[in-house]
């Protein structure tokens, strides 16, 4: 993150894996889970704990406090420092400017000095592995003076020596002991007279000196001993491996022998490329005369800012390009947790906050979802297998107390048979097979279905139990409860006035499709003595539960992201005046003036949560297109066009979205109507009935087949 100082630019520098805790810390730390000596005697309290639910009048029980551990040694994402620019401009600048490229994911600051004009421009590049900082003027640069520090409190004090005449290299453990890391940086001076020294300054301090340039620019790489592979049982779980010195020098190498705009290019055609070819328009006219925060100042629920709006969908997407296209998934606060320890450790929250990061990711064709995959077979599997061992005394699978959506979204999208093959159906046939096993007949109802127990809805305090069953006994977890609502749990216990922050019951609305595609000839009841609905009912239930669920204000919380789902649902339900007002409500009250996501708008510091921002574009989309999936092939996918079109955005495109199925589509509209739609389906999908609905009506009916193009007229 670049400030954009002038005579002092303080750079935040972040490495994605770079970690407190752990074993790296505290060698008796178990990733969470209890001492393999004690699996007999969690077995009983289980049982202990699962009769108490089933004998408890209510369902439930106050707490399973014993089958958990300490989060003691856990840890946290940790910024690894900053690099300071610092050169002699006097105070009186003029025409002073910064801007984030979004076509180039490039940050410039321009300014005036006496008649002399510069220029800053920074990018961290994806195929050099590198970051680059580079300013030229008009005239000749004053001197420059270029450092590494680690002033970031709590973490050590790092060594920063010369690795040679322009070359920094700064080595440091991000706690005592701690995993390392190290971050090198290399200066090239451009000029007929230019002249750059790397000196020491003190004995663990070193620094870059400038002089004499007309340009001047310095590229830096980072890396940890973090390794992926280390994180199975045959290596402790350690995560463990060397600091890749000699690759890091090689990278810089590479960079720094070449030049600005060759790497630019190569950085710019790079990033584009993840972006998929996608392209949204909501007939925003850009208002370049004003400034972001200016534009965020004016901003007004429900009036609201098409042009602002329109910037906040790209910069979702920016954002998960600096997040995710490396070895590790998109975190809470993506690359820019500044701290050594960030709010909720800036980690994995394995519910509905690490799937929003990535609910745009296919939809919008963005190649950037294998580093979930990745995380989710090194990391979560084989420490998931040792949880349904200790804890539930399973032998077949992996549990994190989380969803599978992204994986099979991930083949529904894009067809990858390969991938589907040989990750992605042996992580879905680990994750279900635990969770067969886990199964339990419910002795509470003693209604003949199979329940899980215990189980508590994700941050909402009750325990009790709830319903996964195998096909044949599946009461399919859908209860209308007392006062209409879509009950929570499959006890008739909700408030009406609760407001929690999660719609974790209503993840069948958004983002998954077991309400919006309800049919009670695949999802009626096992039991005659259960009531089986139709869909009006279940879709009723569930429009109650939403409203009662508020507007994403309430007691235990006010974030974006608890706004952008309701949001998102309200589309799903085609009312367009709530899916806005939601969306506008979280701009107005969660963004900051640089569009951060705030969780909480009135707390102090503020505090910047990913989530927000990388739902943004999904829930954009939701209003314009929608797609959700089915329970077969032979089930007709719906695309539903223009289900909540705002009037605010009267007129537009969508260029490149994908759809399940493996289709791409774009849609034009204007004067609020459907004007255009065409789908491409990719040449090696199967087929599969599709139906394409707008206004209520079905406008289209066919067979997909591989290569298939289709034009939709209106």
């Amino acid at each position: 993150m670049t400030p954009g100082g002038i005579s002092k630019e303080v750079t935040q520098l972040n490495i994605e894996s770079l970690w407190t805790g752990g074993l790296w810390q505290d060698p008796s730390y178990t990733g969470g889970n209890q001492d393999p000596s004690q699996k007999d005697g969690l077995a009983q309290d289980m049982h202990t704990i699962r009769q108490t639910i089933f004998q408890a009048k209510n369902g439930t029980i106050d707490n399973i406090d014993v089958l958990g551990v300490p989060p003691d040694g856990y840890g946290s994402y940790a910024s690894a420092g900053n690099l300071i620019t610092t050169m002699d401009i006097p105070d009186n600048v003029t025409n002073y400017a910064r801007w984030l490229d979004m076509d180039q994911a490039v940050v410039r600051a321009s300014w005036d000095v006496n008649g002399t004009d510069f220029l800053r421009t920074t990018f961290c590049s994806n195929p050099t592995h590198s970051c680059v900082q580079h300013i030229n003027s008009t005239g000749l640069l004053p001197n420059i003076t270029y450092a590494f520090d680690s002033a970031i409190s709590g973490l050590p004090q790092a060594v920063v020596t010369c690795l040679d005449s322009t070359t920094l290299y700064l080595r440091n453990n991000v706690s005592n002991p701690g995993m390392a890391y190290e971050l090198i940086g290399r200066v090239v001076a451009e000029g007929s007279g230019a002249k750059a020294t790397c000196s020491p300054v003190s004995s663990n301090n070193a620094t870059i000196f400038v002089s004499g340039a007309t340009s001047s620019w310095i590229s830096w790489v980072g890396d940890t001993d973090y390794d992926m592979d280390a994180g199975d049982v045959t290596h402790n779980f350690s995560f463990t491996g060397q600091l890749p010195h000699d690759q890091l020098v090689s990278y810089l190498d590479s960079t720094s022998s070449s030049n600005v705009e060759s790497l630019l290019t190569a950085h710019t055609q790079s990033y584009n490329s993840f972006l998929g070819g996608f392209s949204l328009s909501i007939g925003a006219t850009p208002d370049l005369s004003k400034s972001t925060d200016e534009l965020k100042t004016a901003y007004q629920v429900d009036t609201g800012n098409p042009y602002l709006e329109w910037l906040l969908f790209n910069f979702g997407r920016y954002l998960l390009v600096g997040s995710a296209p490396g070895t590790l998934p998109a975190n809470l606060q993506g690359k820019w947790g500044e701290e050594l320890s960030n709010p909720w450790g800036a980690d994995y929250h394995a519910n509905i906050n690490l799937q929003m990061n990535y609910w745009f990711a296919e939809m919008t064709n963005m190649n950037l979802v294998r580093p979930l995959f990745d995380y989710m077979e090194k990391t979560w599997a084989p420490r998931g297998a040792e949880t349904a061992s200790i804890l539930y005394n399973i032998s077949r699978g992996w549990v994190t107390h989380n969803e599978a959506i992204h994986m099979w979204d991930h083949f529904d999208y894009t067809n990858d048979v390969d991938w589907w093959k040989s990750q992605g159906y042996p992580l879905m046939k680990g994750h279900a097979l635990f969770q067969l096993d886990k199964l339990i007949a419910d002795q509470h109802f003693n209604d003949s279905s199979l329940v899980v127990a215990p189980c508590n809805s994700p941050e909402q305090a009750p325990i009790t139990l709830e319903i996964r069953q195998k096909r044949s006994q599946m009461d399919k977890g859908i209860h209308v409860g007392s006062w209409g609502q879509l009950q929570e749990w499959k006890v008739d216990m909700d408030s009406p006035t609760d407001t929690h922050r999660h719609l974790s019951h209503l993840i069948g609305v958004y983002p998954g499709y077991a309400l919006t595609n309800y049919d009670s000839s695949v999802q009626a009841p096992p039991s005659k003595a259960s009531t089986t609905y139709t869909k009006e009912q279940v879709w009723d239930a569930a429009r109650i539960s939403l409203i009662h669920r508020g507007d994403g204000t309430g007691p235990d919380a006010n974030s974006g992201w608890e706004k952008m789902w309701r949001s998102a649902a309200w589309a799903q339900f085609a009312n367009a005046s709530m899916f806005y007002h939601e969306l506008t409500y979280s701009i107005q009250v969660n963004h900051a003036n640089n569009l951060f996501s705030i969780y909480d708008p009135a707390a102090i510091p503020r505090i910047f949560q990913i989530d927000a921002n990388l739902a943004y574009p999904a829930v954009v989309l939701n209003g314009l297109l929608q797609a959700p999936d089915v329970p077969s092939l032979s089930t007709p996918l719906t695309i539903t066009v223009l289900p909540a079109l705002p009037s605010s955005w009267p007129s537009g495109s969508i260029k490149g979205a994908r759809i399940r199925g493996a289709i791409s589509m774009d849609v034009e509209w204007a004067n609020d109507k459907l004007t255009s739609a065409s789908l491409r389906v990719d040449d090696d999908a199967p087929a599969r009935p599709v139906k394409i609905v707008y206004d209520g009506k079905v406008v289209s009916s066919f067979t997909t087949s591989g290569g298939l193009q289709k034009e939709i007229r209106i």
